[in-house]
């Protein structure tokens, strides 16, 4: 069972991103004002933030927007799995869910963006697996050694 994030869910979404180990400290503080921001007017805007549920507890979520100033281009922001329960399908489900959105608003085109680092080679298999392109690669840009991966998927 899937429903949009309330605020209540924060710091349980927070606790379980940072609990997989594949977030930096900022990133965990980036989400926690992501979430807040979506709540109060992001949302608004068309972001979404999904939210799987194995009563009563959240397993899972997944939050994706609209890109400013483009036509009809969306950016997968956020896809955690709580840690107990990856390696069951539930990112492929999630990734799905938000391909799925994303048609139904007319989306165009999805970009999704990871770090080069070996701890991100599971991460960028699972895109390349779900049949995205790689799509670009910006050399140093999160630190030196660590360049941002961008994969594409054309939404048609």
């Amino acid at each position: 069972m899937h429903r949009p994030a309330s605020p209540d869910d924060t710091p349980a979404l927070v606790r379980m991103a940072d609990e997989t180990g594949f977030f930096r400290p900022i990133e965990i503080e980036a989400l926690e004002e992501v979430l807040d921001d979506w709540h109060a007017i992001n949302r608004a805007d068309g972001h979404r933030c999904d939210v799987w549920l194995k009563e009563p507890e959240p397993i899972g979520f997944v939050y994706f927007a609209p890109a400013p100033m483009t036509d009809r281009t969306w950016q997968l922001w956020w896809i955690v799995v709580r840690q107990d329960q990856q390696g069951r399908g539930l990112g492929s489900t999630m990734l799905r869910h938000a391909e799925d959105e994303i048609r139904k608003a007319n989306g165009r085109v999805l970009f999704i963006e990871t770090g080069s680092i070996e701890k991100y080679e599971p991460t960028r298999r699972f895109y390349l697996k779900h049949d995205y392109d790689l799509n670009a690669e910006l050399k140093d840009f999160y630190m030196e050694g660590d360049s941002m991966i961008v994969f594409r998927k054309a939404m048609n």
